[in-house]
């Protein structure tokens, strides 16, 4: 299987245009973060995990010509923002595009892109074909399982998923012992790390790391990364061996 960062960024702690930081500044591609995504690419099947706002240019940056699914971890504007514009996919396919989420995320969807669910539906909106999952409940797609894995973001539930040996998993604050349980065996592991600095709804480094010593992954990639959390080499310095900073363009294999 092969995973591309399309987005390793997030809206938290983003500061304005033209922000003077060493991070806005910095002349390192690495640190140049749109907003979190991943792309999932195996038994000939195209896969994006959430459709942020920047999904449309993610999507133009790494030339994806098919989309089979989109599978969505929550309904937070900066992981579905970019929805709408799987509708060049639905012209260029002539299909729907099925959209794997929970019925509370499917329930946010419905209210966010009314105009593709309405009854009579004017022309060119985004065919999406919305596919219920649950926590803990296997689904197929192509010829692998895939588990969604519930954490919590504050109090709001997301779907993390493990596909084989690699699981990805952004907002999460807390993780039961149950999904914790699901997790391990994993090999290779994509976690949301924010900051240094406490968060009400997020990972900070070091509960990401105590998080990553727990599931003992063979490698780890931290995304959802704050502005606030610095410089890809600077947090690079900071992580033990295993442990690395994911950064927009990466490219992993994992089985």
């Amino acid at each position: 299987m092969r995973i591309t960062f399309l987005g390793t960024g997030t809206s938290q702690g983003v500061p304005v245009i033209a922000c003077p930081c060493a991070v806005c500044q910095s002349s390192d591609s690495r640190d140049k973060r749109l907003r979190t995504s991943i792309l999932l690419e195996f038994d000939d099947q195209h896969i994006v995990v959430d459709t942020g706002p920047d999904f449309r240019y993610q999507m133009l940056r790494v030339g994806l010509k098919r989309l089979d699914a989109v599978l969505i971890t929550h309904s937070h504007k900066d992981h579905i923002a970019g929805l709408d514009d799987v509708r060049a996919y639905n012209y260029q396919q002539k299909t729907s595009i099925p959209i794997y989420g929970t019925r509370a995320s499917h329930e946010a969807l419905k209210r966010e892109f009314y105009y593709a669910f309405s009854e009579f539906k004017y022309p060119g909106v985004p065919r999406l074909e919305l596919e219920e999952i649950s926590p803990s409940v296997p689904f197929i797609i192509g010829e692998r399982e895939i588990i969604p894995i519930e954490v919590m973001h504050y109090k709001m539930p997301v779907m993390g998923f493990r596909i084989g040996d690699f699981a990805y998993i952004t907002d999460a604050k807390t993780v039961s012992e149950h999904s914790r349980e699901l997790l391990q065996g994993v090999e290779t592991l994509v976690v949301n790390a924010l900051q240094e600095e406490a968060h009400l709804s997020h990972f900070t480094k070091k509960e990401a790391l105590e998080f990553v010593q727990d599931i003992a992954p063979k490698r780890t990639y931290f995304t959802h990364v704050s502005h606030r959390f610095g410089k890809h080499e600077d947090i690079q310095s900071r992580l033990p061996g295993d442990v690395f900073v994911a950064y927009d363009g990466l490219v992993i294999e994992a089985n």
